[in-house]
């Protein structure tokens, strides 16, 4: 089997789901993957010399600008985060979403340009609400696409 390329595994933790993160974990472990959680604020992480937390400033996209910082080739970076998974891709590294969605430098325009134009709508009062509600086969579609990533 051909050894993972994925260096380091990245959360863009403060609006991750729990069960998000638990799935991740366990592949950092089963893989001996490093894991760096980045947040700003305190979060509950197994015990393990793999996985790291790191607490920045509380402020707008401080912990987008700290993994862009550190990001590195090959790396995987999880975030629901449009933006910064845009400069990710452009530092060519891979980023999923929560929900399992991969963004890739084929994809990542029009997602951005969709989430630009739904912003518009929001703004204007034509949509209101956010996004369908995070559940079970959202946590399943992100185990398969990680595990797809990782494999």
């Amino acid at each position: 089997m051909a050894k993972n390329k994925t260096q380091k595994i990245w959360i863009d933790a403060d609006a991750c789901p729990k069960a998000v993160k638990e799935i991740v974990f366990k592949a950092s472990f089963r893989l001996n993957i490093s894991l760096i959680l980045v947040a700003n604020a305190y979060q509950s992480i197994p015990h393990s010399e793999l996985i790291r937390l790191i607490i920045v400033a509380k402020g707008s996209d401080i912990a987008d600008q700290y993994i862009i910082d550190h990001v590195e080739l090959h790396d995987l970076v999880i975030t629901a985060d449009i933006p910064l998974a845009a400069k990710v891709v452009e530092k060519l590294a891979i980023a999923i979403n929560p929900r399992g969605e991969i963004y890739t430098e084929e994809n990542i325009g029009e997602i951005l340009s969709m989430r630009d134009f739904m912003k518009e709508l929001r703004d204007g009062g034509a949509i209101t609400g956010g996004p369908a509600v995070f559940g079970p086969k959202d946590v399943q579609q992100f185990a398969n696409s990680l595990n797809k990533i990782l494999t």
